[in-house]
Protein backbone atom coordinates (compact mmCIF):
# COMPACT_ATOMS: atom_id res chain seq x y z
CA UNK A 1 0.00 0.00 0.00
CA UNK A 2 1.58 3.35 -0.99
CA UNK A 3 2.39 5.84 1.76
CA UNK A 4 0.42 9.08 1.50
CA UNK A 5 2.52 12.12 2.39
CA UNK A 6 0.57 14.46 4.68
CA UNK A 7 3.18 17.20 5.09
CA UNK A 8 2.44 20.60 3.58
CA UNK A 9 5.99 21.94 4.08
CA UNK A 10 9.48 20.72 3.26
CA UNK A 11 11.49 19.55 6.28
CA UNK A 12 15.02 20.73 6.92
CA UNK A 13 17.38 18.85 9.20
CA UNK A 14 18.33 21.05 12.12
CA UNK A 15 19.73 19.68 15.35
CA UNK A 16 19.63 22.43 17.92
CA UNK A 17 19.03 22.70 21.66
CA UNK A 18 15.39 22.90 22.67
CA UNK A 19 13.52 23.08 25.95
CA UNK A 20 9.85 22.21 26.35
CA UNK A 21 7.16 21.90 28.94
CA UNK A 22 3.56 20.76 28.77
CA UNK A 23 2.09 23.14 31.33
CA UNK A 24 3.00 26.58 32.66
CA UNK A 25 3.70 25.14 36.14
CA UNK A 26 6.26 22.54 34.98
CA UNK A 27 9.99 22.98 34.65
CA UNK A 28 11.42 23.04 31.13
CA UNK A 29 12.98 19.76 29.95
CA UNK A 30 16.12 19.91 27.81
CA UNK A 31 16.18 18.09 24.49
CA UNK A 32 16.97 18.87 20.86
CA UNK A 33 15.25 19.33 17.56
CA UNK A 34 15.49 16.76 14.77
CA UNK A 35 14.15 18.87 11.93
CA UNK A 36 12.02 21.89 11.19
CA UNK A 37 9.66 23.13 8.51
CA UNK A 38 7.71 26.26 7.86
CA UNK A 39 4.77 24.78 9.76
CA UNK A 40 6.39 23.02 12.72
CA UNK A 41 9.25 21.00 14.10
CA UNK A 42 10.15 17.52 15.30
CA UNK A 43 12.00 16.85 18.55
CA UNK A 44 12.82 13.93 20.80
CA UNK A 45 11.67 13.45 24.37
CA UNK A 46 11.76 10.85 27.12
CA UNK A 47 8.22 11.99 27.99
CA UNK A 48 5.16 11.01 25.97
CA UNK A 49 2.89 13.95 25.15
CA UNK A 50 -0.69 13.51 23.96
CA UNK A 51 -1.62 14.58 20.45
CA UNK A 52 -3.56 17.85 20.59
CA UNK A 53 -1.67 19.19 23.62
CA UNK A 54 -0.42 22.78 23.36
CA UNK A 55 3.14 22.94 24.68
CA UNK A 56 5.67 25.66 25.41
CA UNK A 57 9.06 25.67 23.67
CA UNK A 58 12.23 27.63 24.29
CA UNK A 59 15.05 27.67 21.77
CA UNK A 60 18.31 29.17 23.06
CA UNK A 61 20.43 30.83 20.38
CA UNK A 62 23.59 32.54 21.60
CA UNK A 63 22.46 34.93 24.35
CA UNK A 64 18.78 34.96 23.28
CA UNK A 65 15.91 32.58 24.04
CA UNK A 66 13.07 32.29 21.53
CA UNK A 67 9.73 31.36 23.14
CA UNK A 68 7.19 29.51 21.03
CA UNK A 69 3.81 27.85 21.55
CA UNK A 70 3.07 24.76 19.50
CA UNK A 71 0.45 22.02 19.25
CA UNK A 72 1.44 18.34 19.25
CA UNK A 73 0.23 16.77 15.99
CA UNK A 74 1.94 13.37 16.10
CA UNK A 75 3.95 11.20 18.47
CA UNK A 76 5.92 8.09 17.59
CA UNK A 77 7.75 5.93 20.11
CA UNK A 78 11.31 4.95 19.18
CA UNK A 79 11.69 1.68 21.13
CA UNK A 80 15.39 1.35 20.29
CA UNK A 81 16.28 4.60 22.05
CA UNK A 82 13.36 4.68 24.52
CA UNK A 83 12.45 8.12 23.20
CA UNK A 84 9.38 9.71 21.68
CA UNK A 85 9.59 11.62 18.42
CA UNK A 86 7.16 14.50 18.83
CA UNK A 87 5.93 16.57 15.91
CA UNK A 88 4.41 19.95 16.61
CA UNK A 89 2.82 22.68 14.52
CA UNK A 90 3.22 26.35 15.23
CA UNK A 91 0.17 28.19 16.48
CA UNK A 92 0.74 31.47 14.68
CA UNK A 93 2.79 33.18 12.00
CA UNK A 94 5.02 35.00 14.52
CA UNK A 95 6.21 31.69 16.01
CA UNK A 96 6.86 30.22 12.56
CA UNK A 97 8.88 33.32 11.70
CA UNK A 98 10.96 32.97 14.90
CA UNK A 99 11.91 29.46 13.84
CA UNK A 100 12.92 30.68 10.37
CA UNK A 101 15.21 33.21 12.04
CA UNK A 102 16.71 30.48 14.22
CA UNK A 103 17.30 28.32 11.15
CA UNK A 104 19.01 31.19 9.35
CA UNK A 105 21.29 31.82 12.35
CA UNK A 106 22.34 28.15 12.36
CA UNK A 107 22.96 28.20 8.62
CA UNK A 108 25.16 31.27 9.00
CA UNK A 109 27.09 29.61 11.83
CA UNK A 110 27.70 26.53 9.65
CA UNK A 111 28.82 28.83 6.85
CA UNK A 112 31.17 30.67 9.26
CA UNK A 113 32.83 27.40 10.30
CA UNK A 114 33.22 26.27 6.67
CA UNK A 115 34.67 29.62 5.53
CA UNK A 116 37.03 29.69 8.54
CA UNK A 117 38.39 26.30 7.47
CA UNK A 118 38.64 27.35 3.83
CA UNK A 119 40.48 30.56 4.67
CA UNK A 120 42.55 29.03 7.48
CA UNK A 121 41.49 31.80 9.87
CA UNK A 122 38.72 32.41 12.36
CA UNK A 123 36.01 34.30 10.48
CA UNK A 124 33.81 36.41 12.76
CA UNK A 125 30.08 35.85 12.90
CA UNK A 126 29.57 39.41 11.61
CA UNK A 127 31.78 38.76 8.55
CA UNK A 128 30.09 35.43 7.89
CA UNK A 129 26.64 37.00 8.23
CA UNK A 130 27.42 39.76 5.75
CA UNK A 131 28.92 37.32 3.25
CA UNK A 132 26.12 34.77 3.69
CA UNK A 133 23.43 37.41 3.19
CA UNK A 134 25.07 38.63 -0.03
CA UNK A 135 25.42 35.09 -1.38
CA UNK A 136 22.31 33.25 -0.17
CA UNK A 137 19.55 35.53 1.08
CA UNK A 138 17.69 35.54 -2.27
CA UNK A 139 17.73 31.74 -2.39
CA UNK A 140 16.65 31.52 1.27
CA UNK A 141 13.80 33.96 0.57
CA UNK A 142 12.60 31.90 -2.40
CA UNK A 143 12.58 28.74 -0.33
CA UNK A 144 10.40 30.16 2.43
CA UNK A 145 8.40 33.14 1.26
Amino acid sequence: MPHHEKRRFIRHLLVSPLEFKVSESEEFQKTETVDISEGGLLFVSRQDVAVGTVIFLQVPVYDKVFKIKAKVVHVKKDDLQSLYRIGVEFQNYADAFKVKLIEQIYLIEEYRVLRSLQEDRDMSLKEASEEWIKRYSERFKKLYW
